[in-house]
C-alpha cells in the first residue's frame, strides 16, 4: 500500500503566504515526479507546479514567482510554498506522486486525500 497524506493550508490573508506538505508512505521503491494540483469548486483539477526527482520543476502561469515547489527525497516528501497569496488560489489542493513499488512493476499515479486553502480577509 501507498499513501500520500497532505498536511498545512488552511486559512491565509490576501498577501500572505502559505506552506503545505505531502509525504508518501508505505511500499515504495521509487518516486519520479511529485505534483500538486488544485481544485476550486466548480472548476476542474488544475496542475499548479510538479517537481523531478533530480529538482527541475515547473509551475502554473498564475502562480509562478508567487509559489515555490520543492521536496526531500530522503523523506519522500513534496512541498509547497505559497507567497503573495490571492483570493483566487482558494481551492482544495492535492499531492500526486508517480510512483514504483518495485523492481518488477512500473510507475503509478497515487494522490493524497486534498487540503484546503482559503484565501480571505
Amino acid at each position: 500500500q501507498v499513501q500520500l497524506v497532505e498536511s498545512g493550508g488552511g486559512l491565509g490573508q490576501p498577501g500572505g503566504s502559505l506552506r503545505v506538505s505531502c509525504v508518501a508512505s508505505g511500499s515504495i521503491l521509487t518516486i519520479s515526479t511529485m505534483s500538486w494540483y488544485r481544485q476550486a469548486p466548480g472548476k476542474e483539477r488544475d496542475l499548479v507546479a510538479s517537481i523531478g526527482s533530480g529538482g527541475s520543476s515547473n509551475y502554473a502561469d498564475s502562480v509562478k514567482g508567487r509559489f515555490t515547489i520543492s521536496r526531500d527525497n530522503a523523506k519522500n516528501t513534496a512541498y509547497l510554498e505559497m507567497n503573495s497569496l490571492k483570493p483566487e488560489d482558494t481551492a482544495v489542493y492535492y499531492c500526486h506522486a508517480r510512483i514504483r513499488r518495485t523492481v518488477l512493476s512500473g510507475f503509478h499515479d497515487y494522490w493524497g486525500q486534498g487540503t484546503q486553502v482559503t484565501v480571505s480577509s
